[in-house]
């Protein structure tokens, strides 16, 4: 059986680099991602279920790294189609913000199994034959209560788990490069957005207030989208052409508003140096 399951795999390799060496955003390369590692696991099973394993040392192979070497791929590009497609179509910071969120669950599932996480990475064998061979768990071992309604003829205890701990590290891994690539894009943005042809930056030199007031001023004018843009979407929009942080917008709009006199110290003061530039103009 050793070498028919080995021949699965290298098949299964073969077909599969191709797609990870595709476009991961496209919808069709993760599709047929999703359909090859099914083919494949399917292949497995009908082997495992038409022959025997020499020994219980091949089965603990099998189903320690070979089985979850294709079960890890089917569960990363079924998360990763989920994944595209709550993915938000908005701004690079809101896109970024969700990556974190995904990076976050992902850890958050991973800190709940600690302990086996553990014995996988350090590549322990002491409790293998509880984790991998079918038949043989132990149920102060399980962690997992899905396990009891698997098929028993071709899974054990910890063979998911293990497909589960490489299926996080691929999504996390692809997750941080799709945050690069987002750095990428926002830099080169900024720099096309507030660099001068000579190779000037234009940068705001007013106070970070008088740049909210601007915002709220346009916003409530309905110049930009008649008036449907929201605050914190032209707020990331002047952050990204600016480069700059503009901190908690809503709050200094609080402060903006509470001004005893001068409410709209800014707004007067683009009024009246636009009207003696208009004077200058004239004479």
């Amino acid at each position: 059986m050793h070498k028919l399951i080995n021949k699965i795999l290298n098949d299964y390799k073969e077909e599969i680099q191709i797609i990870e060496e595709s476009n991961l955003n496209d919808f069709s390369n993760i599709e047929k991602g999703i359909s090859i590692s099914r083919m494949y696991l399917q292949k497995l099973r009908i082997c495992v279920r038409e022959n025997d394993f020499k020994n219980p040392q091949e089965e603990i192979t099998f189903f320690k790294k070979q089985k979850p070497y294709v079960y890890s791929r089917l569960k990363f590009y079924a998360k990763l189609h989920s994944f595209m497609t709550h993915r938000p179509a908005g701004t690079i910071k809101s896109q970024q913000e969700f990556i974190d969120s995904e990076i976050k669950k992902l850890q958050e599932s991973n800190r709940r199994n600690l302990d086996f996480i553990k014995y996988y990475r350090e590549e322990s064998t002491v409790l293998d034959e509880f984790y991998f061979l079918r038949g043989n768990d132990k149920i102060n071992l399980v962690s997992d209560t899905s396990h009891f309604y698997t098929d028993a003829e071709f899974s054990t205890s910890h063979d998911n788990a293990v497909a589960k701990i490489v299926a996080y590290d691929l999504l996390i891994n692809h997750y941080v490069q799709e945050l690069s690539n987002l750095r990428d894009i926002c830099l080169d943005r900024t720099n096309n957005l507030n660099t001068l042809s000579n190779g000037e930056r234009l940068g705001w030199t007013a106070s970070k207030t008088d740049l909210i007031e601007l915002i709220y001023a346009l916003q409530a004018s309905g110049a930009i989208k008649s008036g449907t843009a929201g605050i914190k979407e032209m707020a990331s929009a002047c952050e990204e052409i600016f480069d700059l942080n503009l901190g908690n917008v809503y709050r200094t709009f609080l402060e903006i508003r509470e001004r005893k006199i001068d409410q709209t110290k800014f707004i007067d003061r683009l009024k009246t140096t636009l009207l003696r530039r208009m004077e200058e103009t004239d004479g």
